[in-house]
This record gives structure tokens, sequence and C-alpha cells, in this order.
């Protein structure tokens, strides 16, 4: 920052130059959002990739050159290289980085096999909760059909992971280069160590200027996608949620854009000013994956799975879940708030039981409708049978052993699009033999358990909605 400081016409105290230069970044991605609209946020989506995918392939090729595959066997502790792990987290780094050892003993992770199964179950139930009520349902909403719906979202792992996991990795390669040849940041205790500093450190000590301006596009553009998406999604869940429903039912169109304008900067302020009572990424990391997740997972997934659910269940699941995670997150140290996912859920399952069961279920013909389109597992008997007497050509869906069978490879396979990367990387060939064989093996096997059943189901979906007179009654 010392190259653009003559160019600011007032001083900064040096602990608030992040802050400043944070903030001035996020107000111009403000703008961005206000102004650009959805059409635009998708292909600067696309532009943005491209640069990002661009720039991993550079930092790779950097840290590949820089990093002999020799030097890595001398500096990581044994078992480093591998994907697998027990119960407890056994890799010793001592004599190499004892900074990083004293780090890991403060860390909630030495119980490694318990995390991962908390983790585990975190995600099946969010699997379960189908896509997150973020920028994420508004992607599959804008989709055409089911099958255009489940390609995208096959597809968002494949564009995403392999150049993000070449990028991380190869910052990894130099981080050892950094530690082992230059004695890593000698400012660094044990008491205070940001080890989010060393980053910049890596890109303005072995990144040439031309390509470390190619990689901070790319880092701001993974940040700009981020960004984009997250707060384009506020407005339009206020403002025709809340806004239209309960307020202005009959505003304008400039009134609801105006609206938007002004939700969308309102959701910036507040994230900024939270921003600045974190004292480090992993802080609000741990309770937003831990302790947030946790408390709207159950009223995200009973929308799918219970017919009885409405829309009172859902408003108690999510506020007694809410509330339950913002009280964690100031009586649970960050550290052990993932172990109380569990209790979280609970909690606002609770809520979304008492909720339900507080108001008249949602009128049958809305149900039925819903059931005949998404075909839904779990608890929907009676809504079934009312359907299938009304609508004789209506089947249930009867493959949920295929279905199971699909989730348990496709896990392999996303993983593997994480782990070859990583191998190519450093240089791991038996590793990154096998889980490039592991990849094409589970994507052919999902080409014909997946894909091919995708394509057949949504002719029949179609024949369907014609035959029943719902083709344009959506």
């Amino acid at each position: 920052m010392g190259a653009v400081s003559p160019y600011v016409p007032f001083d900064i105290p040096l602990q608030y130059v992040p802050h400043f230069y944070g903030i001035f970044f996020t107000a111009i991605a403000t703008f961005y959002v206000m102004l650009g609209g959805m059409l635009s946020i998708v292909w600067t989506d696309v532009v943005q990739f491209m640069i990002m995918t661009v720039a991993g392939v550079v930092i790779a090729i950097i840290g590949m050159n820089m990093v002999a595959p020799e030097m890595i066997q001398e500096f990581v502790p044994s078992g480093w290289e591998s994907p697998f792990f027990g119960w407890t987290l056994d890799i010793d780094w001592s004599g190499r980085m004892d900074l990083l050892t004293e780090r890991m003993a403060s860390e909630p992770y030495s119980l490694m096999g318990v995390f991962v199964m908390m983790a585990l179950l975190k995600g099946i139930f969010m699997s379960m909760a189908g896509p997150a009520p973020n920028y994420d349902m508004q992607k599959i909403l804008s989709c055409k059909s089911p099958k255009e719906a489940a390609l995208m979202s096959g597809s968002v792992p494949v564009i995403l992971l392999i150049p993000r996991y070449l990028m991380i990795m190869e910052f990894a390669l130099l981080a050892v280069y950094f530690f082992k040849v230059d004695g890593g940041l000698e400012q660094m205790t044990a008491a205070e160590s940001d080890f989010e500093t060393i980053l910049p450190h890596l890109i303005t000590k072995y990144v040439p200027v031309g390509l470390a301006g190619l990689l901070l596009a790319g880092l701001l553009s993974a940040f700009m996608s981020t960004f984009a998406s997250t707060v384009n999604a506020a407005p339009a869940y206020v403002v025709n949620d809340i806004y239209l429903r309960y307020i202005n039912p009959k505003a304008p169109v400039k009134t609801q854009i105006r609206a938007s304008y002004l939700i969308s900067v309102l959701v910036v302020i507040i994230s900024t000013v939270m921003g600045f009572f974190l004292k480090d990424i992993n802080e609000i990391f741990q309770w937003i994956v831990g302790a947030l997740f946790g408390g709207y997972i159950a009223a995200n997934m009973l929308k799918w799975h219970w017919w009885r659910f409405n829309g009172e269940g859902y408003f108690w699941g999510m506020t007694a879940g809410v509330v339950a995670a913002i009280v964690m997150k100031f009586t649970v140290p960050d550290a052990l708030v993932l172990y109380f996912f569990p209790v979280l859920f609970g909690i606002s399952l609770i809520g979304c039981i008492a909720g339900t069961y507080s108001a008249p279920p949602t009128d049958e013909e809305t149900l039925v409708h819903f059931y005949i389109r998404v075909r839904p597992w779990g608890w929907w008997k009676p809504i079934a049978d009312e359907a299938e007497a009304r609508y004789p050509l209506v089947v249930r869906n009867k493959h949920f052993k295929r279905d199971a069978f699909n989730v348990a490879i496709g896990i392999v396979w996303q993983c593997c699009l994480t782990i070859v990367p990583m191998y190519l990387v450093v240089r791991g060939t038996w590793g990154f033999v096998a889980s490039a064989l592991l990849l094409v093996v589970t994507t052919i096997i999902l080409k014909y358990t997946w894909y091919g059943p995708l394509c057949k189901e949504e002719k029949e979906y179609d024949e369907l909605m014609k035959a029943i007179g719902f083709e344009n009654n959506a």
C-alpha cells in the first residue's frame, strides 16, 4: 500500500489501512451489484471465472517451478500427502513449523474423526434441504426445466473445484518454500499468529509484477462473484416476500427498484459494521458453518419431506434456530461451535414442529400440485394418495435406491475433482493416477445412472404435464 499512499489526500493510521481499502472495494462492488442486475452478474461471472482460472494456472506453474517434489518430502511430516486420516490429527510439525504445531493445539481439529463426522452430518442434512435459500436457489429457479437445473448444479463443481484447488495447493507449496528457505514470518508468535498475512507476503515476494496484477484480479473476481450473488439475493427476498406482501402490495416497478437499492446498501453497511468486530475469518466461518447452518437446515429440509409443514412451521423453525445460533455466538467458544450442531438442529426442529401444528396445513390443492411437479421423498402419503386419485396417470417416485446410489457415487466423484489438482501440484504420481482413474470411472457410472435417466424422465415428465393439463399452470 506504500505505492498508493502518496495519492491519498489524508493520513490513515496503519492499523486501519486494511479497513479503509476493504470499505473502498466493497463500495465499488455494491454499486456494481445495484446497477448491474441479474443478467450482467451472470455474464460478469463468466468473465471473472476466466480470469480466476488463468490466475490459478499461472500461480500453479510458478509454484511448481519453485518447489521441487524433493523439497516437499524434506519439509512435510509423514502422512501429509495422504487424503485419509484417523480419529486424531497425528501429523507432527515439530522441528519443521513449530508455530503451526502450537496453533493447531488450540484449534478444535485434534479429534479429526469427530470433526469430520459432524461436518458430514451437517452436509447430509444440507443436501436434504435442497438448494440453499440464497443465490443458489435463485439460479435453480432461473433454469427452464428440472433437467437444466440438475445439469447446472452438476456443472458447478466441475467448473469451480479444479482451478480453485490448483491455486490453493500452489499457495500451500509457496508457503512450504517460504517457511523452509526464508524462515517464515519471524514476526509471528504462537499467541498472535495471523496466517492470513501469509498470502499477501507470498504474492509480493514470489509473483512477478505483471502476474501479480493478474492474480489480484483473479482473487478480486472470486470475491466479486460471491459478493454480487449474495447481495443481489437479499433485495429479491425482502422486496418480494416482505415489502410487496405486507407493506406496499401495489408498489410500481420504480418503487420496487428503489427499495431493492436501499436493501442492498443496508445489507452491505450492516455486514461491514459486523466485520469490524471480527478478529479473523475463522471466527465468522466457524459460526456460519457450525451454528447458523445448524439453525436453518431443519426448516429447509422439512419443506421438501413433510406434507404437513407450513409457513408458520418454517418461520418459527428458522427463528428458533437463528436466535439459538446468535446466543451460542456469545456463549460458546468459536473452536467448539461445530460440535454443537446437533443441539442447534434439535432446537430448530422443535420450533418447526411446534410452529407447524400452531396453524392449519397448507391447502390441499397447492400440496397436490407441488407433489405432482416435484414428486418428493418423505412423509407425503396422504397427498400422494390424493394426487393419484385425481390424476391416475401420476406414478410415485420409486427410484430411491438408484438416487441414493448416485448420491454416494457423486460424493466420491466430487472428492476426486478436489484431489486430482492437488496431487497434480505436489507431483504425487500414484495418487494422481488413482484419483484420475476413479474420477473417470465415477463419471461413466453417473452418465448411465444419473444423466441417462434424467433425460428419459424429463421427457416422461413433459408428457405427463401435458396429459393432465399442467404445462401452462406454473
